[in-house]
């Protein structure tokens, strides 16, 4: 996924004004050590006292708690929306916030259009709003984008996992699933630099590297993913059937993978390096 990621950033520069620093396994601890998240929260508690006292109206506290909320979904965004590494839970709950996001601007904006359209207030009063909703549909989309790349891990690791049960169940039945080369069972960082320069060298452009060695998706799935690299490249397709040929002709051992899930998923991808081991318990 490393140069997918950097694409999309190439692609939607400055997209979020700051980035969390830490991990991002759990969602509430950005949102907790954020000051204006903090302030939000102090000022929500002394309004609940004045509505419940008749002094303050109730919408105003509604919209407290809506700009709380916002606050809340921009500080996950910014702790998992530029990270290398995240889970398939991690990108849904990503997506859901890009999403509530653009749809509060998107209500802002109609809300100030309607008013405009009235002779209520002026043209001119939309303009942020506009430049804010064309944001939130940035993020958006960048949001759909990464979890999209993460989804195809998943589905890369699940053709793995159908492999290793198709070994479990009839070696005869593997074949259907993927290719298999055991070349002389040794693949190094150096060995993978060499592939990515002669890949680079042949069609001018990058390997399409999808996993470098140990993902959360992997992890989550119980494969150790160590020393061992997903391409994003369909074993028959030209580029993939010059891959495999280089593979061979190297004996570098790989797996060319063609399905996940017949009819469900596709996890085409060829897996450069022995394959994936179960991860021991504790290991």
């Amino acid at each position: 996924m490393r140069f997918s990621l950097g694409l999309l950033l190439v692609l939607c520069p400055g997209l979020l004004p700051a980035q969390t620093t830490g991990g991002a396994d759990a969602p509430n601890a950005p949102a907790a050590a954020d000051p204006d998240i903090v302030r939000a929260q102090a000022g929500i508690e002394k309004l609940r006292t004045l509505v419940a006292a008749g002094v303050a109206p109730r919408v105003q506290l509604e919209k407290a708690e809506d700009n709380l909320a916002d606050l809340q979904d921009a500080a996950y965004l910014r702790s998992v929306l530029l990270v290398q590494d995240l889970s398939e839970a991690q990108t849904d709950e990503m997506v859901a916030a890009a999403g509530r996001r653009f749809e509060r601007r998107k209500k802002a904006y109609e809300d100030a259009r309607a008013l405009v359209d009235a002779k209520v207030a002026p043209a001119l009063s939309l303009g942020a709003l506009l430049v804010d909703l064309d944001q939130a549909r940035k993020e958006l989309d960048l949001a759909e984008s990464r979890a999209r790349l993460t989804r195809e891990i998943a589905d890369m690791a699940r053709a793995e996992q159908a492999m290793e049960n198709q070994l479990s169940e009839s070696a005869a039945a593997a074949p259907a699933i993927a290719d298999r080369f055991d070349g002389d069972g040794v693949f190094t960082p150096a060995i993978f630099a060499q592939v990515e320069t002669a890949f680079q060298t042949r069609f001018g452009k990058p390997l399409p590297v999808s996993a470098m060695g140990e993902t959360e998706v992997h992890r989550a799935m119980g494969f150790d993913h160590r020393g061992r690299v997903d391409v994003a490249l369909h074993p028959d397709s030209p580029e993939g059937a010059w891959l495999r040929q280089y593979l061979t002709t190297n004996g570098i051992p790989f797996f060319a993978f063609r399905q996940a899930v017949p009819g469900k998923a596709t996890g085409a991808h060829i897996h450069l390096g022995p394959m994936s081991t179960r991860l021991k318990l504790g290991g």
